[in-house]
């Protein structure tokens, strides 16, 4: 607990003043005021977050983090809970679509085993943070001790300090859990006061029978729980996941060194909730990369009060809507500082009439 406190005490606000300024020298860029809409505000806001008027995100880093999770016993996935470090091998061999999204943007994928339920083999890229093997059944009980979800949070904060020994200009949050859209849903459920109905979709694609007993499953275990809205550790530990833990401790150690967070779909938003709950002050470091097909990432969205950049109907998650977006971040930036003034260019300004 004392690596999360020493965490949240070191995050601080934007710097206003500089993204004042910064507003003045986008409007005297080679162009009409604010033509260039959400570019121009998410220039202002990566300024406002680094406290860098001249910016470079060169080194990109996105967080895959996988756990397990024992609700799969009620039959509420469409895969086998044997995909989940099938997938994590994937990641390592570089075929996923995570991988291939990330080479194209030009960033680097941390792999990062949270509670895979199996020893999985040593490799130079995998980053072992396991707490247990994958969660409890929520529905019979707390998903994991207290003590568990602390692990887990830190454990995510203890990712990023390591990696960022190498540089990180802006990270990307990812996941890969089968089962893991139910324990979102049941965050979400519980902090946005939404019912399991307004915020479970279909995951990675299951019937309409199937959908309705995962809504039936996620009452359940809110109602057994009984978990508090706003005591994020309770909430974590009762109905989340690992993994959803972990990218809570990236969300708050990235926030802590001001670097720019690209929260991608429905699970990242469920750990930028638990983030959120635990240090409000987070919400000023995130840009929703998209629009998930789940329909409780919406709500999440609304509820942090962030609008994402892209939708694109993806539901994939592992990072792929925040390396997408990490492109139109970076180009949002190349105009704030590669793009001529009006004077520098020798081009007229607007007439005042």
């Amino acid at each position: 607990m004392v690596l999360l406190e020493k965490t949240i005490k070191k995050i601080g606000g934007l710097d206003y003043k500089l993204m004042e300024k910064t507003q003045e020298r986008l409007n005297n860029l080679t162009k009409p005021k604010a033509s260039l809409g959400r570019l121009e505000e998410v220039a202002k806001l990566i300024v406002g977050i680094t406290r860098n008027e001249n910016p470079v995100l060169k080194n990109k880093v996105i967080f895959t983090m996988s756990g397990d999770h024992g609700v799969t016993e009620e039959g509420i996935s469409a895969y086998p809970k044997e995909v989940t470090p099938q997938m994590v091998y994937n990641f390592l061999r570089g075929g996923a679509g995570i991988n291939v999204l990330a080479r194209h943007v030009g960033a680097r994928v941390v792999v990062v085993d949270m509670g895979v339920a199996c020893d999985l083999k040593p490799h130079k890229d995998l980053v072992i943070k396991k707490v247990n093997y994958g969660t409890k059944n929520m529905v019979k009980g707390p998903a994991m001790s207290k003590d568990e979800a602390i692990k887990s949070i830190e454990a995510g904060i203890e990712v990023f300090e390591e990696e960022a020994k190498l540089d990180i200009d802006i990270v990307g949050t990812g996941d890969m859990g089968i089962g893991n859209t139910t324990a979102s849903s049941a965050i979400a459920s519980v902090v946005t006061g939404k019912s399991a109905e307004e915020v479970t979709g279909r995951g990675t694609g299951i019937d309409d029978k199937t959908l309705s007993k995962k809504q039936e499953v996620i009452k359940k275990a809110i109602n057994l729980n009984k978990p508090e809205a706003k005591d994020a550790i309770d909430v974590l530990s009762k109905v989340g996941g690992f993994e959803i833990g972990g990218l809570s401790g990236i969300i708050l150690a990235a926030s802590s060194k001001r670097v720019p967070i690209v929260i991608d779909g429905f699970i990242s938003g469920a750990a930028a909730l638990i983030a959120y709950q635990l240090c409000p002050k987070i919400k000023d470091y995130l840009i929703a990369s998209h629009q998930s097909q789940e329909k409780g990432h919406k709500i999440i969205l609304d509820f942090l009060g962030v609008n994402p950049l892209l939708d694109l109907n993806l539901r994939l998650g592992e990072g792929t809507g925040a390396a997408l977006a990490m492109s139109i971040i970076e180009a949002s930036v190349k105009i704030l500082t590669e793009m001529a003034t009006f004077q520098s260019a020798g081009v007229s300004e607007k007439k005042d009439k």
